[in-house]
Parts: structure tokens; sequence; C-alpha cells
């Protein structure tokens, strides 16, 4: 692949993490005529998410609608109300996304892009979404909850969800999995996670894969290291008949 052909450059969990990012993208380097995607949960936990936002909309990067987006957008539906879906997104780090914005107020044209954004895009040999798949549904049938939310039923496929596409998600932690230590990627049957854990504290790694040239490039937003690997030395293959025993890394939303 020349160095000049465009680039497909996919973004995992940012979480809030602004000056992470910033790290990433200046180590991706992307130009005008790459492609950026982000898979969704660009807010809560870090401290920064009204400015990750920020960057993201106003480069017209494509974003994927993630589970706390969509959590957030549940909150503001129930206009802050208390009961059990402000208490949940504020446990899962809703408190840090409201802080962030100044008086706490979340802008009427933030609120808006969260609504467009998409639980899926088809890149064609590429299909991303934030979470998996539900394996029994058809792509016509699967919701916003499946899409956002999905964990095990997705990551023990036995067979490609796809014969000709690659799903690549976000939401679950590599780690959580079974085999993968902090960092790595995680590959299953017609899927890859590469949501390596940019909030938490075992990993601080936030992942940008540039899936035309198989490269992962990878921040620690907590150490500012920078890394670049090439996407076989980066992943960890899964068993799926070991998927549903795992996730003894338990996480949160």
């Amino acid at each position: 692949m020349s160095e000049n052909s465009p680039r497909r450059i996919i973004i995992g969990d940012v979480h809030g993490y602004y000056q992470g990012l910033m790290t990433l993208f200046k180590a991706i380097a992307p130009t005008s005529t790459d492609q950026v995607y982000f898979l969704g949960d660009l807010i809560d936990r870090g401290p920064q998410s009204a400015q990750v936002v920020d960057f993201v909309k106003q480069n017209n990067y494509s974003c994927l609608l993630g589970n706390h987006e969509q959590m957030l957008l549940s909150v503001l539906g129930n206009k802050y109300k208390s009961n059990q879906t402000m208490h949940a997104w504020l446990y899962s780090g809703g408190q840090a996304t409201i802080t962030s914005y100044q008086a706490a107020q979340i802008p009427q044209e933030h609120i808006d892009w969260f609504q467009s954004l998409p639980i899926y895009l088809d890149l064609g040999d590429v299909w991303l979404t934030h979470a998996g798949v539900d394996p029994s549904k058809s792509v016509s049938e699967q919701t916003a909850d499946e899409l956002c939310w999905i964990r095990d039923e997705f990551h023990s496929l036995e067979q490609p969800y796809f014969h000709d596409k690659l799903i690549i998600v976000g939401h679950t932690i590599t780690f959580s999995l079974p085999g993968v230590v902090p960092g790595q990627l995680a590959q299953g049957q017609g899927w890859l996670d590469i949501d390596t854990g940019a909030y938490h504290p075992r990993s601080g790694w936030l992942t940008g894969l540039d899936i035309t040239n198989k490269l992962v490039y990878q921040a620690n937003v907590f150490n500012h290291c920078v890394r670049t690997l090439p996407l076989e030395k980066a992943v960890t293959i899964i068993e799926p008949k070991k998927v549903k025993v795992s996730h003894r890394h338990k996480q949160r939303a």
C-alpha cells in the first residue's frame, strides 16, 4: 500500500480522554483524504468529554452511537428526573461528562448530534458498530440495544456473522476476554474488538486502527507513551467456547 493512499482509520472508545486522543492523532497524522471513524463512547469517565465531542463533531468525522451516548440521551429524555436511568448513567461516568461542560449545560447542538449518530456503518468489506450483533437476528432486525450493548452472545460466535465482512467493535474491554493482556486487540470469528480500555487503570491504552495498512496505533492516556504495531502482532485470537466462562474482569457499562 502506498503511503499516499487514503487510509480508513477506526478509533476505539475514547471515554472523555481528549489529551490522549490528541496524542493518538499526532501519531496517526490523518490527512484530508483519510477516512476517520469513531466507534462511539466518546463520553463519560474521562475529564474532557465535551472537548472530545467538539473535536469529532467539528472535524466531521464519522461516529457511531455508543451505549454511553445512548444512556445520556435516555437521561435527557427523562429530563434529568431522579430515577434508575439517571443513577445508572452517573455510576457509569456521567458525572464527569456533566462537569466537562461549562455550567454543566450540554448544548443543544451536541444533543442533536448525539441523536443523529448511526448504530452501524457498512464500509463494504468492513462493518462497524459499537458493541456487536445479535447472532440470532438479521441486520434489519438489530436494534440500538443489541448494537450498543451486546457482549457474550456476540463474542461467542462460532461462525462469522458475515461471510464477506469483518465486524469491528469497541464496548467490551479486550482484556476482559480470555487470554488477552491489557493493550492487546481481540479477534474472534468474523470480528475484531479494539476497545483496549483507555479509562481503565490496568490499561490506559487508546487504540486507533489503520485497517487499510493493518497498523495499530496506541497512546496511553496515563503515561503518554505511544506505540505502533502491525495488526498481527497486536491481536489475540479468541476461542469462542471459552468466552462464556471468561469475563474474569467484569466491567461496568
